[in-house]
């Protein structure tokens, strides 16, 4: 279901990127903002382990460093049929984790040393698998697709409304007025429309990653569990020198969002995470 959810999403970014480029004229401006969006996204694409990483001040450990962590991370990888992830560890109290990597070879799973202070190794066990699963699904490859896409649809938009409001022609013809107030309204409920999209998507890749890590450790319960410490462990220490274009990439988002800030997160509600994840163990 949210693999097919994924396609549909894709499919809406596709249609409003072609949309955009032929009102502007023609296809040439949109593969020009295409361009330039996947010539940025490709880099990030490529060079993400290396950057998230050095961000956080993440530090790789060995299997004589980290036993338990590594014994776990290597079962999982094991099951989920992909080379082992290299395992690396971030000096920070916040309880958190993420999974980074172009693709399984060259996989990256990084851990907090919060969450390992206040989590079980059962529970340990269902994050971890819920990060395997998202490089063996190669969620960052289908997350940068996506990005690529909002963000040509965005350059789009906003060279649309500047055309639109310096350059769109005789502003005292009341058709060619109307024309530019409908061009400027489009761009603006396409580029909402985009990151909308772009949020669902990533919302529908940790749903899909947690079903996939259920699966992995052999128990819903473990990573429900540890979704719950998790969000109250945020809510009382949130990483806030985290930095939010890294959001996605952490299994419980890493800042608090109340209220209408909620409804742009990056992440599922949690609530509905661990009902879903207890609804499975209950139908085995």
């Amino acid at each position: 279901m949210n693999q097919a959810k994924t396609f549909f999403l894709m499919v809406l970014l596709t249609i409003i990127l072609v949309a955009l480029g032929s009102l502007i004229g023609g296809t040439s401006g949109a593969y020009i903002a295409f361009t330039i969006a996947l010539i940025m996204n490709l880099v990030s694409y490529w060079f993400s382990d290396k950057i998230v990483l050095s961000m956080y001040g993440a530090r790789e450990v060995s299997q004589s460093e980290a036993p338990e962590l590594y014994r776990i991370v290597y079962n999982l990888s094991q099951k989920a049929s992909i080379p082992m992830p290299r395992i690396y560890i971030i000096d920070d109290e916040s309880p958190n984790a993420f999974a980074t990597g172009r693709n399984p070879s060259n996989g990256v799973v990084a851990v907090t040393t919060g969450i390992m202070r206040i989590l079980t190794l059962q529970e340990l066990e269902g994050v971890l698998a819920h990060e395997i699963s998202h490089i063996k699904h190669r969620d960052i490859l289908i997350q940068t697709v996506a990005a690529t896409m909002a963000g040509a649809i965005t350059m789009l938009a906003n060279w649309m409304r500047f055309t639109a409001i310096f350059g769109g022609g005789n502003s005292d013809d009341e058709e060619g007025g109307g024309n530019i107030f409908s061009v400027i309204l489009f761009s603006i409920i396409a580029a909402f429309a985009a990151m909308l999209i772009q949020l669902a998507i990533s919302r529908s890749r940790e749903y899909l990653a947690d079903e996939g890590g259920a699966y992995l450790s052999g128990n819903p319960l473990y990573l429900s569990n540890a979704l719950r410490k998790l969000h109250a462990g945020v809510a009382l220490m949130p990483m806030n020198d985290a930095n939010p274009s890294t959001a996605p990439l952490f299994i419980v988002n890493p800042f608090t969002a109340k209220g209408v800030l909620a409804l742009f997160s990056t992440h599922p509600p949690i609530e509905e995470r661990i009902k879903r994840l207890e609804d499975m163990a209950y139908r085995r």
